[in-house]
C-alpha cells in the first residue's frame, strides 16, 4: 500500500583496501565490499515501529577469509543514537560470529528516517557496508469507508495496518450523535461485526492499532462512518436494467423506473417497466410495457448486505406478474441482483436516478454500448455516439453515428452508420421525468428506444450521467430486440465537443493510460483485458500503441496473455462525418481463433471520456460487447494487496449464455497479518447461502486471482481479478504519500492462474462478476 521505497534496498559504501596491487599478470583484482540485506520477507516500503528482531546480513564479497565485521548504528543529522529506550532502534551483534556475519536489529516505538546499520570489516576499517532503514508511522485504513446500514441490521468492517506486514490486531469502538443508542459492535482482530440500533443516527466506527506488547501512544486509528437509515430502499426515485433468459432460455430484457414514496407505495403513473420477452404464439422477443403495482426490498436474515427485491407489475385490470430476486448492496444502495423466482435467469442492477434537470438541461452527447438478438436469435451488438441537443417538447439527435455486428456480419459498409438530423426524443410521462422516448433514424430505417435516467451527473468524469435503453419496435429483419447503456460524453456538450484524437484518448503526452476491458459474446464467451495506451506511438500523429495482458474464457477454453509475453496491438482515432473526431477508435484486442500466429480482433471503440468507452467487436459470430474502464493515474502499476481488504457486493453482469447460472456474493477480504502477510477471502455466495472460503493474491498492475478452497462447492476455479477504481486514505504517517483502497474490480473464472493456458474439464463460471464496495 505504500509505493516508493522508503526502505533503501542494500545501499553498499565502497571502499577500496589500501593501495592498487596488481598481480604478476597486470590484472587489478576487484576491490573488497560488504553488502548489509535484511531477508526477502521484510516489505521494500519501511519497517513498523516495533518491529523486529529483523536479522541482518553482512555478506563480505572479495575479502577472502575477512569476514569478520564489527556493527554500528546511526541516526539522522542531529539524532543520538544512544540511551534507554534507543531513538534509532536496538542493534545486536549476534553471538558466537556467523560467516557471514550478521545482527537483529528491532525498531524504535517511533517512526524515524534516516537510520543507518553499518557493518566494517574488522581487517580493513576503510571497508564498510550500510543499509539505510525507515520506520515508518502506521497508519489503519477500514472499510467500507461510508455506508448505510438498516436499523437493527449487521455490517462488517474490516482493517487494515499498513505496512502490511504489521500486526493486524485491533481494538474496535463506535460513537455517534444519538441519545438513542449508538449500536454495538463485536471485537476482533482485523474483522468486527457491528449491529445498528433500532432507530435512525450518524455513526463512527474507529479501529485503534492495537498490537501486542503494546500499541505506541497514541494508537494510530482509522475510521469509517455508518449512516442508520431505516430502509436500504429509502423514498427516492430509481432505474434499472436486467437481462437473461426465460425457463426455455429465450433471451429476456427489461429496463424501467419508479417514484417509491416515504409509505413504500408507488403513484399512478409514477412506475413503468418495459419487457422484451416471448410472447405466445410468437416466437420472436416482442416488446410489452406494464406500469408498476410495487417495489419492495426486505433484508435476508440480519445482514445489511443480502436482501429480497420484488417487483410487481399490473398486466391487466386484475392481472399481475411478481418478479423476486436476491439482490446485494453497496454501501452507497446501488443494488445488483439475480432472479430467483423460478421464472427464469439473469441479472440486473438498480440505481438512484440522478436529478431530473441534470439530463436535458443543455446539449450533451451520449455514447453508448447495446445487445440483443436479431430476428433469427442470433446475437447483435451496437455501439455509437448521440449528440442530444434539447427543445421545449423534448430534443433533437443530429450528427450521430453507430457501429452494429449482426451474427459476424457488419451492419454499414462503410461504416459507421449515420444518424439522421430528423432524430430525436421526448418525454412521454410527466408524471415521472426519469422516462424518456427516442427515435433513431437511419438510413431506411426507423428505430424507437425507451430510456431511463439512472446515476451520475455531467461534472464528474468517473461518475458520468448513465441512462439505461432498450427498443421498443415489434422484431423483424431490420428492428433487434436491443437493450443497454448510454454514458454522457466527457465535456459532453454539442458546442464545444473534445477532438478525440489519439492523444486525447491517453490526454498526458506520451504517458501511460491504463485500462481494465470487460467484454461478453455469444457462446459463453467473456475477457477480461488489461491495456495501456500511449497516446500517438511517434509523438505526433500516427497510430497509437496498445499493450498488456488478457484472459478470455471461451465457454471453458482458458487463453491467457500474461505479463511475461503481454500484447502489442495498436488503436486508432477514425472519424465520424467527414473528419469529426468525436470518439470513435479502431482498436486491436484479443486475438482470432485458430490463427498461427496470433492475430488480434478488430474493435470499435466510442469514447465516454479519455481512456474510456463502449466496445463492439467488429467481425466475428461472437459479437463481443463491454466497456473500457481507466484504472486511478496516480495509482497505476502501483496496487498492493492490503488495498483490497474489505466489504464487497458481487454479482453476475451481461449473461453470455443461458446454461450460466448467475450469482450474487458477499465477499470478505482480509488481511490478517502474518510474514509474509497472508491474504483470506471470505463471504456468502448465493444462490445456495453457501459460504466461500479460500486466498487471493494481487500484483502490482492490478491483476491478480482468487482460489476458492470449499469442499461443498463443486469444481470451484480460480477466478482472474482486474482491478478498477480506487480511493484515497488518508497516511498520517506520511501525508505525501497517501493510502488507497480499492472499490470495485472485475472477476472472471478461469482453471489455472494467469499465464497458463488450459482447457478447464470443469467448466468454470465463463461470465463477468463485478464486485464494488
Amino acid at each position: 500500500m505504500i509505493k516508493n521505497c522508503l526502505f533503501a534496498v542494500a545501499l553498499l559504501s565502497l571502499a577500496f583496501a589500501g593501495g592498487c596491487a596488481k598481480g604478476g599478470n597486470g590484472i587489478v583484482p576487484p576491490p573488497t565490499t560488504i553488502n548489509v540485506t535484511v531477508p526477502n520477507d521484510v516489505p521494500a516500503g519501511g519497517l513498523y515501529p516495533n518491529q523486529g528482531p529483523v536479522t541482518l546480513t553482512a555478506t563480505v564479497m572479495n575479502g577472502g577469509a575477512n569476514t569478520d565485521v564489527t556493527w554500528s548504528l546511526s541516526g539522522p543529522t542531529g539524532t543520538n543514537c544512544t540511551g534507554t529506550p534507543n531513538p534509532c532502534g536496538t542493534l545486536t551483534p549476534v553471538t558466537p560470529a556467523t560467516t557471514p556475519a550478521t545482527a537483529t536489529y528491532t525498531a524504535p516505538a517511533t517512526p524515524i528516517s534516516g537510520v543507518a546499520v553499518t557493518a566494517t570489516l574488522v581487517a580493513n576499517s576503510s571497508v564498510t557496508g550500510t543499509l539505510g532503514i525507515t520506520v515508518l508511522q502506521v497508519s489503519v485504513v477500514v472499510t467500507p469507508l461510508t455506508v448505510n446500514v438498516g436499523e437493527s441490521l449487521t455490517q462488517q468492517f474490516t482493517a487494515v495496518a499498513v505496512p502490511d506486514d504489521a500486526p493486524q490486531s485491533f481494538t474496535w469502538s463506535v460513537t455517534c450523535n444519538s441519545n438513542q443508542g449508538c449500536g454495538s459492535i463485536a471485537q476482533a482482530a482485523d474483522v468486527a461485526t457491528y449491529t445498528a440500533p433500532s432507530n435512525t443516527a450518524n455513526v463512527t466506527v474507529q479501529a485503534a492499532w492495537n498490537p501486542s506488547p503494546a500499541p505506541p501512544s497514541p494508537a494510530p486509528a482509522g475510521q469509517a462512518t455508518a449512516t442508520i437509515v431505516a430502509s436500504r430502499l429509502p423514498a427516492g426515485t430509481y432505474s434499472f436494467q436486467f437481462s437473461g433468459y426465460d425457463n426455455s432460455n429465450n433471451p429476456v430484457a427489461a429496463a424501467g423506473s419508479f417514484i417509491l414514496a416515504s409509505n413504500g407505495t408507488i403513484a399512478t403513473g409514477e412506475g413503468v417497466e418495459d419487457v422484451l420477452s416471448i410472447v405466445p404464439p410468437n416466437t420472436l422477443p416482442q416488446p410489452q410495457q406494464y406500469p408498476i403495482a410495487s417495489v419492495s426490498y426486505t433484508p435476508i436474515a440480519s445482514g445489511n448486505g443480502l436482501g429480497k427485491l420484488v417487483v410487481t407489475l399490473t398486466t391487466g385490470p386484475t392481472t399481475t406478474i411478481t418478479n423476486t430476486y436476491t439482490a446485494v448492496l453497496t454501501s452507497s444502495d446501488t443494488i445488483r441482483m439475480i432472479e430467483s423466482d423460478g421464472l427464469g435467469t439473469g441479472s440486473g442492477v438498480m440505481q438512484k436516478s440522478a436529478a431530473a434537470t441534470v439530463f436535458n438541461a443543455n446539449p450533451q452527447i451520449f455514447v453508448f454500448g447495446f445487445a440483443g438478438v436479431d430476428s433469427s436469435l442470433s446475437r447483435v451488438g451496437s455501439v455509437g455516439l448521440l449528440p442530444m441537443t434539447p427543445n421545449a417538447t423534448g430534443g433533437t439527435i443530429s450528427g450521430g453515428a453507430f457501429d452494429a455486428n449482426d451474427n459476424g456480419s457488419v451492419v454499414c459498409n462503410p461504416a459507421p452508420c449515420s444518424i439522421a438530423a430528423t432524430s430525436g426524443y421526448a418525454q412521454p410521462n410527466g408524471n415521472l421525468p426519469t422516462y424518456w422516448n427516442m427515435t433513431l433514424i437511419t438510413g431506411n430505417t426507423t428505430q424507437h428506444f425507451d430510456f431511463f435516467v439512472a446515476e451520475g451527473g455531467t461534472s464528474s468524469q468517473t461518475t458520468p450521467l448513465t441512462l439505461y435503453a432498450i427498443s421498443t419496435d415489434p422484431i423483424d429483419a431490420t428492428h433487434p430486440a436491443l437493450s443497454g447503456t448510454m454514458v454522457y460524453q466527457w465535456p459532453g456538450t454539442t458546442s464545444a465537443p473534445i477532438t478525440y484524437n489519439n492523444l486525447a484518448f491517453c490526454p498526458t503526452a506520451k504517458a501511460a493510460c491504463t485500462s481494465v476491458s470487460s467484454l461478453t459474446g455469444a457462446n459463453a464467451n467473456v475477457s477480461l483485458t488489461l491495456g495501456t495506451t500511449d497516446g500517438t506511438s511517434s509523438g505526433t500523429g500516427g497510430t497509437g500503441g496498445f499493450t498488456g495482458t488478457f484472459d478470455q474464457n471461451n465457454d471453458g477454453a482458458i487463453t491467457s496473455v500474461g505479463p511475461a509475453a503481454p500484447f502489442s496491438y495498436t488503436y486508432v482515432a477514425t472519424p465520424i462525418n467527414t473528419n469529426e473526431y468525436l470518439g470513435r477508435y479502431s482498436f486491436q484486442m484479443l486475438e482470432k481463433p485458430n490463427t498461427t500466429p496470433a492475430q488480434p480482433l478488430p474493435f470499435v471503440l466510442y469514447a465516454s471520456g479519455p481512456n474510456r468507452g463502449f466496445l463492439l467487436d467488429q467481425s466475428s459470430s461472437s459479437v463481443m460487447t463491454g466497456t473500457m474502464s481507466p484504472q486511478p493515474s496516480s495509482i497505476v502499476d502501483s496496487y498492493a494487496f492490503a488495498e483490497l481488504a474489505g466489504v464487497f457486493a458481487a454479482a453476475t453482469i451481461s449473461n453470455s449464455n443461458s446454461s450460466v447460472t448467475p450469482v450474487v456474493e458477499n465477499l470478505l477480504l482480509t488481511s490478517p497479518g502474518g510474514t509474509p502477510p497472508t491474504f483470506v477471502v471470505g463471504g456468502t455466495l448465493n444462490p445456495g447461502s453457501q459460504a466461500l472460503t479460500g486466498a487471493y493474491t494481487l500484483t502490482l498492475p492490478g491483476t491478480g486471482t482468487i482460489t476458492l478452497t470449499n469442499p461443498t462447492l463443486p469444481a470451484v476455479p480460480t477466478s482472474v481479478i482486474y482491478a478498477i477504481d480506487a480511493t484515497t486514505v488518508a497516511n498520517p504517517g506520511n501525508p505525501t504519500i497517501p493510502n488507497y483502497v480499492i472499490t470495485d474490480f472485475m472477476m472472471m473464472g478461469t482453471c489455472t492462474p494467469q499465464g497458463a493456458p488450459a482447457t478447464c474439464s470443469s467448466g468454470p463460471p465463463s461470465s463477468i462478476i463485478f464486485a464494488q464496495q
